[in-house]
């Protein structure tokens, strides 16, 4: 799934490829990926864009004197720019394609979703804040105000565990499944561990783990084009999707916990003090 870091190269990409263009045609290929109908993705045609914005995992495109195009990829969606579109009309329900951006000048972006689950949600709204995600998110983790007693504020009384926590985008926008198992790694710390049970000491630690983890992925893709920007972000993962791989930093096995629907990779020598976590899906957590 694409995660903070690679939205934000998306946006900076997207920024250069559309800023003062016009947008001619918004082709809603699989109708199910519509999410809004007042106004009409018709609403977009023929207006130039005026920015583009990111929202935590989600991406704007600002349209001058009129509507924006918000987009969330999910886990299985992407965006693929083309400098110069196919001629004709897509067919639906032909392929992954679920709606096309068509520039005044030819070039233009599809957006596309693999797999059988269809997450991939597009927006046309007045304000960014009608659509429900962005309403609920918290605050950005790298925006200026950001310090380390805003995130000590928000861990305190969680009694959730760290990883569903730093997961959760009204706690947090924009870090998931892949970039939480990446700063708990940097902060040495067990995804398991109470959020609430932080000293001071270690949200310190946690702080710097959350700001240099995603500023140097951020920093990675910057100017990264759009269609490199996965394999840029598996390059650059220590532990997340590395099972059975050596740690970076003290060569012990990174091991997995998997649940119904995701899983957590981490090291036990840098996190849990040596000691393996057990499958959720059998056993509690070894204490």
């Amino acid at each position: 799934m694409p995660e903070l870091p690679e939205v934000e190269a998306l946006r900076d990409f997207l920024t250069e490829q559309l800023a003062g263009r016009e947008i001619v045609r918004v082709l809603p290929v699989a109708i199910s990926v519509l999410k809004t109908y007042d106004p009409p993705v018709t609403a977009i045609e023929g207006r130039a864009v005026a920015g583009v914005r990111r929202y935590g995992k989600f991406l704007d495109v600002a349209t001058e004197g009129g509507p924006h195009l918000v987009t969330h990829l999910a886990r299985a969606g992407w965006l693929h720019w083309r400098d110069r579109l196919p001629d004709g009309m897509p067919r639906p329900g032909k392929g992954p394609l679920a709606l096309r951006v068509a520039l005044e000048t030819g070039a233009g972006f599809d957006l596309t979703e693999a797999g059988t689950q269809k997450k991939l949600a597009v927006y046309v709204v007045r304000d960014p804040q009608e659509v429900p995600g962005v309403a609920r998110l918290g605050p950005d983790p790298l925006a200026e105000g950001f310090d380390e007693a805003r995130l000590a504020e928000l861990l305190a009384g969680e009694r959730r565990q760290l990883k569903g926590a730093l997961r959760d985008q009204s706690l947090i926008a924009g870090v998931g499944n892949a970039y939480s198992d990446e700063i708990l790694h940097a902060a040495k710390m067990s995804p398991f561990k109470l959020a609430a049970s932080l000293t001071p000491e270690e949200t310190h630690v946690l702080y710097e783990a959350l700001r240099t983890t995603l500023r140097d992925a951020v920093e990675r893709s910057h100017k990264v084009a759009a269609g490199r920007l996965k394999a840029e972000k598996k390059s650059g993962l220590r532990v997340h999707g590395r099972a059975g791989e050596a740690c970076p930093v003290c060569g012990d096995t990174i091991r997995e916990v998997s649940f119904s629907d995701s899983s957590l990779q981490y090291c036990p020598t840098c996190q849990t003090g040596g000691r393996p976590l057990a499958d959720r899906r059998m056993s509690r957590l070894l204490k």
